[in-house]
């Protein structure tokens, strides 16, 4: 058996307990000197559709299995939202910035899922964890997981001195202020002007050229 004392953790063997080491706290962060390097290599993969993941994985802020599962029914263009199935809340939802809307715009509709895959049996994309490292790797930056594009983005937005509230709306966080729990209700289009600063930010840093009052490119469908 295993547990935890303060910041060690141990394992009950016959003979008493044996200390296994510190328990580490996981850091894996892109810093903004590093964004142009990880944009380069992701965007240089071979699969569009785990390139379009990895960079909306980054720019929304969300966890790797809610963006994963995102179906095409969830993102509304008319009004510009996404809506995301949340562990938490069970729902919420999140602006549909303009360069994850392109990126999205892009994508191949082989079925109800955004993120589809041909060889899945889920039909979705279940492994983008290999190509995701092979790319940190020609980058620079081993050791960043795809949770690490999470937190990546909650630290970029201390740059741009985001509320913390908004930032914990847009990820799914729970509240944690008695103000933010029951007072502060944010509709989708003030999300939307924090949000899309956030995206331009990170864009800018990153060297990445958009325009973001271009349409976004058609759907294509293929049968496959």
């Amino acid at each position: 058996m295993r547990c935890l004392v303060g910041s060690a953790r141990f394992e009950l063997a016959t003979d008493g307990l044996r200390e296994l080491g510190t328990a580490r706290v996981k850091s894996d962060v892109l810093q903004r000197g590093q964004l142009a390097a990880w944009f380069a290599a992701v965007q240089q993969l071979q699969n569009p559709t785990i390139a379009a993941y990895l960079q909306t994985l980054l720019l929304t802020g969300a966890r790797p299995d809610e963006v994963m599962t995102l179906r095409w029914e969830d993102v509304n263009t008319q009004w510009k939202g996404i809506s995301i199935r949340d562990k938490v809340e069970g729902t919420r939802e999140i602006p549909l910035t303009p360069f994850v809307g392109h990126l999205l715009a892009t994508l191949p509709r082989r079925n109800a899922w955004i993120f589809s895959s041909p060889t899945s049996a889920a039909g979705y994309l279940t492994e983008p964890t290999t190509p995701h490292t092979r790319a940190c790797k020609r980058a620079g930056l081993d050791g960043l997981t795809l949770h690490g594009l999470r937190r990546s983005f909650k630290s970029l937005t201390e740059w741009l001195e985001v509320p913390a509230g908004v930032v914990a709306q847009l990820m799914g966080h729970k509240p944690s202020a008695t103000a933010e729990k029951h007072y502060t209700v944010r509709p989708l289009d003030l999300l939307r002007v924090h949000h899309e600063k956030i995206e331009a930010w990170i864009l800018e840093q990153s060297g990445v050229k958009f325009d973001a009052k271009a349409a976004p490119g058609a759907l294509r469908v293929v049968n496959n």
